[in-house]
């Protein structure tokens, strides 16, 4: 959602003026519960957004951004945080929200152009989101049974290059 709407990595929440901003805008609205859904960056914001709501209620209460009677009713701030991440790399979890999504779209990338690398007798090479964990790589490999795999907690040997091309000659 937060890449439809624009809020991904919002810039301005990582200021105190932003955080600021926000939490009157949610006084405002009578909004008290927030379900964050988001990788390290998303939680990170809400455990900070949450550490802050009693310091930033009494700065709008003080600046007269909101009324005594809207701080005391938006006292508390309840937020749920559940992992949502294409990388699969938060502990304690089978699979994050999204994983599977990405995982099915790689899957359904694979099938179109497994025919075309075939029919053209060419070597494909597919790139896949995961940023500092490979999960998506290697499962992906393991389903649609790739030749190489690069992944970044195992990187390759300083002569992969012409072991792959050796490979492909084969």
């Amino acid at each position: 959602g937060g890449t439809v709407i624009g809020s991904a990595r919002c810039p301005d929440f990582r200021t105190r003026e932003g955080r600021l901003r926000a939490a009157r805008n949610l006084v405002k609205r009578g909004i008290t519960n927030l379900c964050v859904i988001g990788g390290d960056g998303s939680l990170t914001g809400a455990d900070t957004f949450r550490a802050e709501w009693g310091g930033l209620l009494a700065e709008l209460l003080k600046s007269g951004g909101i009324t005594a009677e809207e701080a005391q009713r938006s006292s508390h701030l309840n937020i749920v945080g559940m992992v949502g991440s294409i990388d699969n790399d938060f502990c304690g979890t089978d699979m994050t929200i999204g994983t599977d999504s990405a995982l099915h779209r790689i899957m359904e990338i694979v099938d179109a152009i497994t025919t075309t690398a075939q029919s053209h007798q060419r070597t494909f090479v597919l790139e896949v989101m995961g940023r500092h964990c490979g999960y998506l790589a290697l499962i992906t490999a393991l389903a649609c049974g790739a030749d190489w795999v690069f992944i970044p907690e195992s990187p390759p040997e300083d002569d992969w290059e012409e072991h792959l091309c050796r490979r492909l000659a084969e």
